[in-house]
């Protein structure tokens, strides 16, 4: 009988695999770990687990490779991948090669907190059968960012960003949303906006483009529900410039593919 685990941590930094045992130890969650991503593909034969955490840069087999042979398994478990901030570029190919999140390194308590909350919601969503939640996938128009972002050109080149159905499920009891300025330049895979839910935790949401922001949705400042109703419409987060949307999107996973 193959024993059961909340989360797998792959990462050859002891410090990383603590965090996650410390976030764990708090939450009650049930932690196993490896330094090594082939020791991990075996655990992955014998265990099951709910979430796997793991490194983009590791020796002998990187996260990309590893997530390669997730998919040769086909295990269908959620992937978070961790990555250093001057690589944020790989972080958009893992989320390309399958990853449904990442967090960039170094992160505090609280963000690899509530990115594990996220990734445990994910995975319910995904398998609980019985579950009465219900997740719209974006429009056959748009491209995704993983399972979080979205990206919609409209007119004069300008581009919608906009957090997707399953991202915000994944939120238990959404407050507030917290919103960049205004001719703010983002750049793919940095922070677009924050989500607070009712429980005081911070959601990061990254951006699936770079550019220049030219407009906000003001309305979901005073009446975050919009987003939550409408997340795909009503509910758009930022108008922007983009730097190179033609090239970035490349990166992008079409949502006319999820049908």
């Amino acid at each position: 009988m193959k024993n059961k685990f909340d989360i797998l941590v792959i990462d050859d930094e002891q410090v990383v695999i603590d965090s996650v045992i410390k976030v764990g130890r708090i939450n009650n969650y049930k932690i196993d770990s490896s330094n090594d991503a082939l020791i991990a593909i075996e655990k992955v034969k014998e265990n099951n687990y709910r979430l796997i955490i793991c490194d983009i840069m590791l020796p002998v087999m990187n996260g990309f490779q590893f997530l390669e042979e997730l998919q040769n398994l086909k295990v269908n478990i959620p992937v978070i991948m961790t990555t250093g901030y001057s690589t944020l570029e790989n972080a958009v190919q893992s989320l390309y090669k399958g990853a449904i999140d990442f967090i960039p390194k170094p992160f505090t308590f609280d963000e690899m907190s509530s990115t594990i909350k996220r990734g445990l919601h994910y995975y319910e969503l995904l398998n609980n059968k019985s579950s009465t939640v219900v997740y719209v996938s974006c429009p056959s128009k748009y491209f995704r960012f993983g399972y979080s972002c979205w990206a919609l050109e409209d007119f004069n080149g300008t581009v919608l960003l906009g957090a997707t159905n399953l991202y915000l499920k994944t939120i238990d009891n959404l407050k507030r949303i917290e919103l960049l300025d205004l001719d703010e330049k983002i750049n793919q895979a940095g922070l677009l906006a924050k989500f607070e839910d009712e429980e005081g935790d911070i959601h990061n949401l990254y951006s699936a483009l770079s550019g220049r922001i030219i407009d906000r949705n003001e309305k979901l400042l005073t009446n975050i529900s919009i987003i939550e109703k409408d997340p795909y419409f009503e509910g758009w987060i930022y108008r922007i410039i983009p730097n190179n949307f033609e090239y970035e999107k490349k990166l992008l996973i079409p949502c006319c593919s999820d049908r």
